[in-house]
């Protein structure tokens, strides 16, 4: 009966999921830990070896008692120095005692030995990382205690000893005295809670029932809207890892249960695309989905936005974006497929803050744009059974940019294929557009505060390179292979300058300007990366609306003439 039921649900599943999330981001526009905007700023500055705006911006926190977000940025800081130290070696060297710089290579000296030993479960790490693990954490203490002296007053230092004393299996009666530390300074601060709490779990040195008095704990004596109403939702995430919804275990499904509703009561108190709270409702999402409250697990990933975050996705074994996108895409079909066939899903609720009313996440929207190496008439033929709406303009050099374009309200909806093909990827037309043709595409995109470039030649993509601020730098050899298949399919002799740039730190318009003119493609429009729909208005720009497949097909085929002479029919091309 259960496998009946299942098959009776995917027609459902089909017919709606197209407005079931439909407001959620698409793929392509959610990031995995990104940093906020002036944490971005900061990492930019040093991935070009500038210290001083991540130093500016690290003094502002100390001496306005910022601890909760100064945690948070010298963990950012922290994790990009892991693969590009330059620039805090030289802060060091030219201020030796400054107590930002050396907070920041204290927890960089932990995170080093976590590196190596990775966050795998003891039995999965061999001896040699062990040993080398304990060596580097042996060799952290020092950096830990001068944290300490340069700023007697801040709690995150011990964020940092608490990580260390993880690691480092001290006996609990450290772990109290650096926990009490923690009081003595800041006894809200959710960062060194969460660290504390990782302690206590049954994976390390505590017990399910003691993880959870911790954070239940810790959440009563919180006001409203504090962050430590979130620990318990944290420690459901830990709990689960041993037990499955339903299933007996120490912790009774009422105080799961009383977690999860205080996150959600929480999450309330933030605003959509929040990037704090983000947090904490990547917890919550999960749990919900967990506890087969679907509705409200749909609602959390409306309010994470394109917030991912690491935690609690990598927890289940795969690549953490992935496994995002893979249960948010479950939800959406479970919900599909629960509501009758000839039923219409209720509407998203109309909330202010969201990317659709240009709010925090409008920022993240994806911007794509194509350069098709095919004069515009073949390629607007080629681009029929995409079942998306494009604009498309001749470049120099009979190459073609493309665009997606706002579809038409009186458009066809392109069926379950322009659904599943999803709406704004770019990727996924110009890979239909290239199949069976022997020109190569190529697609820039930009999302967020990272850029990237992608080949695609016959359906397929052949390579691709994105720049990304928290990403070490590319493999030399890796890069060079990558260089190599763009110059290849673009006739460009000597690969080397491309290399460069796919190493260069950062990324930005002019970063994928350059790549452009080193392959001779035609320069980016004005305003790429800021704003959609950059080919509207251009010189000689038209509209492809999409087809139905069966119209596709009959417009390909029953149209007499030349290449040239059918892609410019008005009922497929129509002129801006």
């Amino acid at each position: 009966m259960a496998r009946l039921a299942v098959l009776l649900s995917i027609p459902r599943a089909l017919r709606h999921l197209p407005r079931v999330g439909a407001d959620l981001p698409p793929d392509e526009a959610v990031v995995l830990d990104a940093p906020a905007a002036p944490l971005r700023e900061a990492l930019a500055e040093a991935g070009e070896g500038d210290f001083t705006v991540a130093r500016d911006l690290l003094a502002s926190t100390r001496r306005g008692a910022r601890w909760e977000r100064r945690d948070r940025w010298v963990a950012g800081l922290a994790e990009y120095a892991l693969h590009r130290p330059g620039w805090l070696d030289a802060w060091l060297a030219e201020h030796p005692d400054d107590p930002d710089a050396r907070l920041v290579r204290a927890d960089l000296a932990v995170r080093q030995a976590w590196e190596v030993r990775t966050s795998a479960r003891a039995r999965d790490v061999s001896r040699e990382q062990f040993r080398a693990f304990h060596t580097l954490l042996r060799d952290a203490v020092p950096a830990i205690e001068r944290a300490v002296e340069l700023n007697p007053e801040d709690p995150v230092p011990w964020r940092v000893a608490l990580t260390h004393a993880r690691g480092s299996q001290a006996p609990r009666e450290v772990f109290d005295g650096y926990l009490m530390e923690v009081m003595d300074r800041d006894p809200g601060h959710y960062g060194c809670h969460a660290s504390a709490l990782q302690y206590l779990c049954a994976k390390w040195y505590g017990s399910h029932e003691e993880m959870f008095e911790f954070a239940e704990s810790a959440a009563d004596r919180a006001g409203p809207g504090a962050l430590l109403n979130a620990l318990p939702v944290t420690a459901v995430t830990e709990y689960a890892l041993d037990h499955a919804p339903g299933e007996d275990g120490p912790i009774p499904a009422r105080r799961v249960a009383a977690a999860v509703d205080r996150a959600l009561e929480l999450s309330a108190h933030y605003e959509p695309g929040d990037p704090v709270a983000a947090g904490f409702r990547n917890h919550l999402a999960l749990a919900l989905i967990r506890a087969d409250r679907l509705e409200e697990a749909l609602e959390t990933f409306r309010a994470i936005g394109v917030h991912a975050r690491s935690s609690p996705w990598a927890l289940l074994g795969g690549d953490p974006l992935e496994e995002f996108l893979d249960l948010r895409k479950g939800v959406r079909l479970q919900l599909a497929g629960r509501i009758p066939l000839f039923s219409r899903p209720a509407p998203p609720p109309e909330r202010a803050g969201t990317a659709a009313a240009g709010g925090p996440d409008a920022a993240w929207r994806a911007r794509a744009l194509a350069v098709c190496s095919a004069p515009l008439p073949e390629v607007a033929e080629a681009a029929l059974l995409t079942g998306l709406d494009l604009r498309m303009a001749p470049a120099p050099g009979a190459r073609t940019l493309v665009e997606l374009a706002a579809p038409a309200a009186s458009a066809p909806r392109g069926g379950v294929r322009g659904a599943l093909l999803g709406e704004g990827r770019l990727t996924q037309a110009v890979s239909t557009i290239t199949r069976a043709e022997t020109w190569p595409a190529v697609v820039l995109h930009r999302t967020g505060d990272r850029y990237g470039i992608a080949l695609l030649r016959d359906g397929r993509t052949v390579a691709a390179h994105e720049w990304d601020l928290a990403a070490p730098v590319p493999d030399f050899a890796e890069a060079a292979g990558v260089a190599k298949a763009f110059a290849d399919a673009h006739g460009v002799a000597d690969s080397r300058p491309l290399t460069a740039l796919l190493r260069a730190g950062g990324g930005d318009a002019a970063r994928l300007a350059e790549v452009c003119a080193a392959l001779g493609l035609p320069p980016l429009p004005e305003g790429f990366g800021e704003r959609a729909e950059v080919l509207d208005g251009v010189r000689g720009a038209r509209l492809v609306r999409r087809r139905s497949l069966l119209a596709a097909i009959r417009e390909s085929l029953g149209s007499g003439g030349s290449r040239e002479d059918r892609g410019s029919g008005e009922e497929s091309v129509s002129s801006r």
